[in-house]
Order: C-alpha cells, then structure tokens, then sequence
C-alpha cells in the first residue's frame, strides 16, 4: 500500500540553517513562511517548546515527509505511531501560509511548562535567539528601507552606513497588502518571482529602529529569514519584514511612498527588474504609465 507523505510543520531546531535540520534530509519544503495558533516558550535547553490554545501565533516552516522521516520525527519528540508521548504529542491543526490554509502535524507540549520556561514574545524561536545574542544582523530592504533619504530625514542615516549591494530573493513576489490610511505598503508574498533589494550589515540600535519604523510591536510587520543570493553566492538568515496579516488585494501605494521605493531600488536594480516593478505600479493603478500619477 502506497502511505501518503504528511505536512509536518517546524518552529524549532529542525528549521533551515539550524542545528537539528538533517532529520529532514530528503523533505520538501512546502512553506517556509507560515504560521499557526499557540504560544510558544523557549527552554534555555537549545529549543522551544510549543502550547495550543490562546491568543497567539507561532512561526514556523511546513514539511512534505515520507512516512520514514515521520517516524524518525516520533522517536526524536518520543512520541509512539499515535503521535502521544509523555512530555510531547503530535497533533494535526490549521497551518497559515501565503497560498493558502492547511491541515498539518505540529509537536506540541502534553502540558503546560513550569515558570523557568520563558515566553517568546514574538513567536519566532529563530528571531527571539538572533536579536538575544547580539551580533551584527544582515538585513535585506525591499521597500521604503532602500531609501537613504528616509534614514537622513530620522536621524538613522549613521546606523546604515554598511550597504554590501544588491540581494535576490528567489520564491517571493512583492506585494502591496498591507493597508496604511494613506494607500498601501510593500511586502513579500512566498507565491514564486524573485525580489530585488539591498543588503545591510546593522547592529542592535538598527534593529530596534527598524521594529519601530515597521510596527512590530503593533502587529503589523514581522522580523523573518531568509536566504538571498548577493552574485554567486547565497547569504543564509538574512533579516527581513513581512505583514502579519495581508490585504486580500493589493492596495495601490501612495505617490511618496512609491517614490521611496524608487528612488532607493534604482541604486541597485536591474534593469529588468527596475521594468517589472513599473509594470507592477501601472497593474495596481490601471493607468498607462507607473511613474505619471
């Protein structure tokens, strides 16, 4: 009998780039941009854990696996074939990605951790161990961040001076979906394309202007990684921000807004990509020319 593969989805040390990632070896990554309901704690052990119910949104990465690999992923949570363990259970829930709403296995704790485990406040067990350490972060700027005018006019200009170039984003699509009062704001869709930016090298003090400027704390954007090509080569975990919660359509951007945008990207786009952007504007605003509004 021919066994189905199961979505499995990860929020700990099985994702990319991290320490335990190889007990995946040979998985399809269906989703490395998704989310699902629960709270989310980190042991100080190495990995979080993770608890239904409440409030909140855990990030993660989803998993096409064989029933081999999902076996192996039992033994490791020391759960049996049912998926129920003494400390662990594997229980199946709604799993959000940008394409769409599914089903998936997720590793739960089997009750509630005790005081020492500290909450994650952002749900992302990756960002919350990349801002404690405290080393200097890559971060990639697709939007308005492009534009140096923007960091001049707040003061910010001197914690942006490190620009290595241009980076490529392959599997994303910019997006307009996030609803501002004055038309929309940029994003990142994982719906395939590829998006042009620049890429920085900042510190703590960057970091935290960005999550102010891009209204993390509000719920607006998300910090996130991902893997970007500068030339030949791939940077692994650079630093990104993507809307929590996406317009169904997209909204057209302001004038000034667009302008940001442009006049940061020009600096590193390609010509080619410079053209689609255009044609992306002139979508959104039906008109005939994107720079004429």
């Amino acid at each position: 009998m021919n066994i189905p593969n199961s979505l499995v989805f990860h929020y700990g040390n099985m994702r990319k780039n991290e320490g335990n990632h190889r007990l995946l070896a040979g998985s399809e990554l269906a989703a490395e941009q998704c989310r699902t309901a629960g709270r989310l704690y980190d042991t100080g052990n190495g990995y979080p854990v993770m608890i239904p119910g409440g409030n909140g949104s855990v990030y993660g990465e989803l998993y096409r696996v064989s029933p081999a690999i999902l076996r192996r992923l039992n033994a490791w949570e020391g759960c049996d074939e049912d998926g129920r363990g003494r400390n662990s259970l594997r229980v199946s829930q709604p799993v959000h990605t940008d394409s769409g709403t599914v089903e998936a296995y997720v590793y739960i704790q089997s009750a509630e951790r005790s005081g020492e485990a500290r909450p994650i406040e952002l749900g992302d067990w990756k960002y919350d161990r990349r801002a404690r350490d405290g080393k200097p972060l890559l971060y990639f700027a697709y939007g308005s961040c492009m534009d140096d005018e923007r960091f001049i006019r707040a003061g910010k200009a001197h914690l942006f001076l490190d620009m290595l170039g241009k980076g490529t984003l392959h599997g994303y699509s910019l997006k307009f979906s996030h609803q501002a009062k004055d038309g929309g704001r940029a994003d990142m869709a994982e719906l395939g394309g590829i998006v042009e930016g620049k890429v920085y090298r900042i510190g703590q003090e960057a970091l935290e202007y960005l999550k102010r400027r891009e209204g993390v704390h509000s719920g607006v954007y998300r910090p996130a990684f991902v893997d970007i090509r500068m030339g030949r080569r791939t940077v692994k975990d650079a630093l990104t921000f993507l809307v929590i919660r996406k317009s169904e359509r997209e909204v057209p951007p302001p004038k000034h807004y667009e302008t940001e945008i442009r006049r940061g990207g020009l600096t590193v786009w390609s010509e080619e990509y410079g053209r689609s952007f255009e044609r992306h504007l002139q979508s959104l605003f039906g008109g005939s020319d994107g720079q004429s509004r």
